[in-house]
């Protein structure tokens, strides 16, 4: 494993230096986290798969990276991913997965596709990774009732602007929580390697 990415990793970067930050990563990236175990994809796959009632109804992978967590969805037997993401170069591994549907780049902060019933972020908001927004971009884009899944890791949990910006939601009625669970993230990693996955209906 090069240490190198998961020490720049948590470091406050404006939306192109993520960009620019993913794209350099690209070509290691699922060698390091595997190399660390990483866990999130699977478990918020069967989360999701727990309360979802049609895995046949479409899935948007925001911040879809290099696929993996597209992979954990059609295991867990979702037949319909589409995945958008800034980095061509992350898109470029996810596309040789063979899990997505359709495949797009997207600009940071450009508005979201419609028409989706589920719509994941898994391990896409976040410190070093998209902003607290992104999470209103989500749910302006999901139909309702509609499904989100996402996931804090440990460094997210400890900023309270991520955590305020979910319960702003559960709290005027504008979704509720169906599910959420504590877990290992990247456990080889030691300290600060756990993640919590939510899942949300919009109202």
């Amino acid at each position: 494993m090069t240490k190198k990415f998961f020490d720049r990793v948590y470091n406050p970067m404006n939306q192109t230096e993520t960009r620019d930050f993913y794209d350099e990563w690209a070509a290691q990236y699922e060698s390091d986290v595997a190399g660390a175990g990483y866990a999130t994809p699977g478990r918020a796959a069967a989360l999701l798969a727990a309360v979802s009632p049609d895995k046949s109804a479409p899935i948007l992978d925001v911040g879809c990276g290099t696929g993996l967590s597209g992979v954990e969805f059609h295991r867990a037997g979702f037949t319909t991913i589409d995945g958008v993401d800034p980095s061509s170069e992350m898109l470029e591994s996810a596309k040789a997965k063979g899990a997505y549907r359709n495949l797009s780049k997207i600009q940071p902060g450009a508005a979201l596709p419609t028409g989706y019933p589920s719509i994941a972020a898994i391990g896409v908001i976040g410190c070093g990774a998209a902003p607290a927004s992104l999470f209103d971009d989500i749910m302006t884009a999901l139909e309702t009732p509609g499904l989100f899944i996402l996931s804090y890791n440990d460094h997210a949990l400890e900023v309270s602007e991520f955590m305020d910006k979910l319960r702003s939601y559960t709290d005027a009625g504008k979704a509720t929580l169906m599910a959420e669970e504590y877990g290992p993230h990247l456990p080889d990693l030691g300290s600060n390697s756990m993640s919590k996955v939510f899942v949300l209906q919009k109202a």
